[in-house]
């Protein structure tokens, strides 16, 4: 017979492919009327410094 499948068994599903390096940017900016406002966004670690400097501008 057989051997039954767990399946809750652990496998490692991604074995052939790279981990993606990710990194999350939080940019603090001050409303009019003196609040703060957050905005988060993920972007891959490669492309970091560009991110910082668009988020700046804007």
């Amino acid at each position: 017979m057989a051997k039954k499948v767990s399946k809750n068994q652990r496998t490692n599903r991604g074995a052939g492919q790279e981990a993606k390096q990710m990194a999350k940017i939080i940019v603090a900016s001050k409303k009019q009327n003196g609040q703060f406002e957050f905005r988060s966004k993920m972007v891959e670690a490669s492309t970091v410094q560009d991110e910082l400097k668009a988020a700046q501008a804007a």
